[in-house]
């Protein structure tokens, strides 16, 4: 077998993104909110990057530079940043242009803004202000429940004990332990420094376990007297292992049908779930009508009674476009970024780059900088831009949505925009990604109003699923609930009113929807009357 070396020459076509393409994309794709943090990072990370104020100074009185300081000669490759720092002749023509700024905004190189002693004493209690009106850390659940153990008369050992229960209390309020056979527990115990993808996984813990956990000589009884102490506590069902002792700590003998339901809680919550009423009418004896209101009242029962004191993250929406609708009846269109930091290349680093007594690599490094702001301003203009022409081209294609309704949504792909705004799909997916619009009828994700279709047999018009989804509703909610429509049913009704689509779609829109299945639908009561 013979090894050797060749040397061969040949030739490739490949694609290389310019950094300035690669960072007008990312400035496209960011929400109203990701951008002002991004406008932010960029003031702190380049120097030359100016916040201008919003006082009513003139002017000319500071150190503010031009707002977009561009580079007319790199039309031809615009991500070179190479051609900007490179130590050849070609910077000349670099120099001329900084000299013409220089004469065009001389008057303003003279002195820099630097905030006054008040300034910054009026920042501090702005501060302390801001401090005084944060709302204070909410109780938590365990401090909750050790509050209330210090009323009640138990021995030292035995709160002792009720508190290392409740250590072991999860936020829905059930007594658990981190299962050791998750992955990823395995791999915390293996490095200390990772990061979880997903909340850990938890299991239910015995009385021996919960025993060897505490102190050694701890008996399973011991542990099972001070849970008992601790479930006893608020919220009712607080420290339970699953979810039927939860529902059982919740019961009392003043609950209505309390008999009924502890055998209901006991024996058939898995026919409570699948509306398998006559096989609990059978076990049980009682009457459809008495089942029907234990579990109405079963229904009111806290299977998380932990929950209330989780803080809740609810997501705040900020819109990154309104569309309003005008006395003649079109609707416009505005950008709402006019409370995004307006920023400028501070004139003193462009002063600086011009002077060929700076040092050569000071220069260097402040023309790449300036050179990346530029890039910056640039690209939240061109966001604004695009941004504005794909909503424009939306809502043109769908006014009946915002006239009508929901309902009346067109079948619309991202391919069309495109094609009507003269940009690549993939532009405008990164346009509506993560923004959204106030209307007259609300506010919605931009996605919103993008989806496919069919073809109505009746009539021969594209119909968007959005209102196959609508009259997939409307007939359920018809339906004989004593004898409910079953999937197939619901096809062929669709089908009927000249909508084709199959089984598993409606299946698909029915979970959406959260309607549970035609068996779970029944109405037991009804049907037995009939």
């Amino acid at each position: 077998m013979r090894l050797d070396t060749t040397i061969n020459q040949r030739m490739v076509q490949t694609m290389h993104l310019a950094p300035r393409m690669i960072q007008s994309m990312e400035i496209l794709q960011l929400p109203i909110m990701a951008l002002q943090e991004r406008i932010q990072q960029e003031l702190q990370e380049n120097p030359v990057l100016e916040l201008k104020e919003t006082s009513e100074e003139p002017a000319g009185d500071g150190d503010e530079g031009v707002e977009n300081y561009s580079d007319e000669d790199d039309s031809s490759d615009p991500g070179d940043a190479e051609l900007i720092i490179d130590d050849s002749g070609s910077n000349e023509l670099d120099f001329d242009r900084l000299e013409a700024l220089s004469r065009d905004w001389g008057d303003v190189l003279n002195e820099e803004h630097r905030p006054s002693r008040g300034g910054i004493d009026e920042e501090g209690d702005k501060k302390h202000d801001a401090m005084q009106n944060m709302a204070s850390r909410p109780q938590s659940l365990q401090e909750y429940l050790n509050e209330q153990l210090s009323f009640l008369e138990i021995t030292p050992e035995q709160a002792e004990l009720a508190r290392y229960l409740i250590t072991h209390i999860d936020d829905n309020g059930f007594l658990t332990f981190l299962d050791e056979k998750d992955p990823e527990y395995q791999k915390i115990q293996n490095d200390p420094d990772y990061k979880p993808s997903r909340p850990l996984r938890r299991r239910c813990p015995t009385l021996e376990e919960l025993a060897a956990g505490y102190r050694e000589g701890t008996t399973p009884a011991q542990v099972e007297e001070a849970l008992h102490i601790v479930q006893k506590l608020d919220p009712p069902g607080i420290g339970a292992r699953d979810l039927r002792e939860c529902l059982l700590l919740q019961l009392t003998p003043e609950t209505p049908h309390a008999k009924l339901l502890r055998t209901l809680i006991t024996n058939h919550l898995e026919d409570i779930g699948h509306n398998r009423l006559p096989i609990i009418q059978k076990e049980t004896g009682a009457d459809l009508q008495t089942i029907k209101e234990a579990i109405e009242v079963l229904k009111h029962f806290n299977t998380r009674p932990g929950s209330q004191f989780t803080a809740e993250n609810i997501p705040y929406v900020v819109p990154d476009i309104l569309v309003e609708r005008q006395e003649n009846g079109e609707y416009t269109v505005r950008l709402l970024d006019d409370w995004l930091p307006s920023v400028y290349i501070s004139r003193r680093y462009i002063e600086m780059c011009k002077n060929k007594g700076t040092d050569p690599k000071l220069k260097d490094y402040l023309k790449r900088k300036i050179q990346s702001a530029t890039w910056l301003q640039e690209s939240i203009e061109q966001r604004r831009h695009t941004l504005e022409k794909v909503t424009k081209a939306i809502i043109e294609r769908q006014r009946a949505f915002l006239e009508k309704g929901p309902e009346y949504i067109e079948p619309l792909k991202m391919q069309q925009i495109a094609d009507q705004v003269g940009v690549h799909v993939t532009t405008v997916s990164r346009a509506v990604d993560d923004k959204w619009v106030q209307t007259p009828r609300g506010i919605f994700p931009l996605k919103r109003f993008f989806g496919g279709g069919t073809h109505n047999t009746a009539t021969g018009e594209e119909v968007a699923w959005e209102t196959i989804k609508q009259k997939l509703l409307e007939i359920i909610d018809r339906e004989d609930k004593s004898n409910p429509l079953s999937d197939e049913d619901l096809v062929a009704k669709l089908n009927e009113a000249g909508y084709p689509v199959k089984r598993r779609t409606v299946t698909k829109y029915r979970k959406m929807a959260n309607i549970p299945s035609s068996r779970q639908r029944k109405d037991w009561t009804a049907a037995q009357a009939r």
